[in-house]
């Protein structure tokens, strides 16, 4: 039976039985929760499966909840880490956080040392897309020093591979003027009292995620809500965006770095947050990395297209073949 989390908001059911018995549903995969105390605050993950590691940063505003579909169907093919940052979901973090993307990127490093986790696959959503390709940037800085040291030839064992869920990048022209508007004071202070405090104002935010209401899973709005009466998560995200447009350049500066990890980019053809046009260009910058786009799917295809979602991610993990018609229900690139 699995390991029950402490809170009956995140039910972890298998994306194919949302609508079977979840109790039924869930045999067979443990998901136990952790917490971790590092040098900024206290953070939240969730740890299922078996194998190689594989650490999921979820988005802005979302925390572990996010991979709640997800989750059960990697436990067969991974040790899977799914994380709340520092001052997001349920994670707690010092009122003085550093919260740009660098930083970010550096606590999940330092989550992977804590847990002695040698080497992993890393999958980033949306602003956690940036974050994992700022962890595969510093991994990859950080090997360069040691080579240089040894004068030998560079090589980056630890990040083995990268999926990137619609990931915020520099060809997106969404968000770059939103966010400065937001992370500003007048922004900051219009965001505190009204989507912190206006619940409707909050789920139509989030509606607005999804390339169609009637595939919102039923759990989605309250689970996605919780964080921000019990965690006042939105403080979090006001310091996030304050740092957007420097995180920016820092992450295109960053993108050359990486080229060379095979890649998995996610994204659904109708998405509001991301535009999905900046997916070919980003797909350019790696050697070796494929586009799989989801018609007619918002910005969380985890939650509005899990089954579909979840075999993609799979099949990259397992080394199969992205391209076969019969394998993923999306366009291959």
């Amino acid at each position: 039976m699995p390991t029950e989390t402490q809170h009956p908001d995140e039910k972890f059911i298998p994306a194919g039985a949302r609508n079977a018995n979840s109790r039924d549903a869930e045999i067979g995969v443990a998901i136990e929760e952790h917490w971790l105390e590092l040098p900024d605050g206290r953070m939240r993950y969730l740890k299922a499966g078996s194998g190689r590691a594989l650490i999921l940063i979820h988005g802005l505003m979302g925390y572990s909840f996010s991979w709640r579909f997800t989750l059960p169907a990697l436990a067969a093919h991974a040790t899977v880490y799914a994380i709340d940052n520092l001052g997001a979901g349920l994670s707690t973090a010092s009122d003085d956080m550093d919260c740009t993307v660098r930083a970010t990127a550096e606590r999940v490093l330092q989550f992977a040392d804590a847990l002695g986790i040698i080497d992993f696959d890393l999958l980033g959503t949306s602003h956690g897309g940036g974050v994992a390709i700022m962890v595969a940037a510093v991994c990859t800085e950080r090997s360069t020093e040691r080579s240089a040291e040894r004068s030998a030839e560079r090589k980056d064992s630890r990040l083995q591979r990268l999926v990137l869920v619609a990931p915020v990048n520099p060809w997106s022209r969404h968000g770059k003027r939103l966010a400065p508007f937001v992370g500003s004071a007048f922004g900051s202070m219009f965001l505190r009292h009204t989507f912190a405090r206006w619940r409707s104002l909050h789920d139509l935010g989030l509606r607005r995620m999804f390339g169609d209401t009637s595939r919102i899973p039923p759990d989605s709005l309250d689970g996605y809500f919780m964080p921000v009466f019990k965690n006042h998560v939105f403080h979090y995200g006001l310091r996030v965006v304050r740092n957007w447009t420097a995180d920016l350049a820092e992450l295109e500066a960053a993108l050359p770095k990486i080229r060379d990890y095979p890649t998995l980019l996610i994204w659904g053809t109708k998405d509001r947050a991301v535009d999905v046009q900046s997916a070919e260009p980003l797909r350019r910058n790696f050697r070796n990395a494929r586009l799989v786009a989801f018609e007619g799917v918002g910005h969380l295809p985890y939650e509005e297209a899990p089954e579909d979602f979840n075999h993609a991610l799979v099949d990259f993990l397992t080394g199969e073949d992205l391209t076969g018609a019969n394998r993923t229900p999306g366009n291959t690139i």
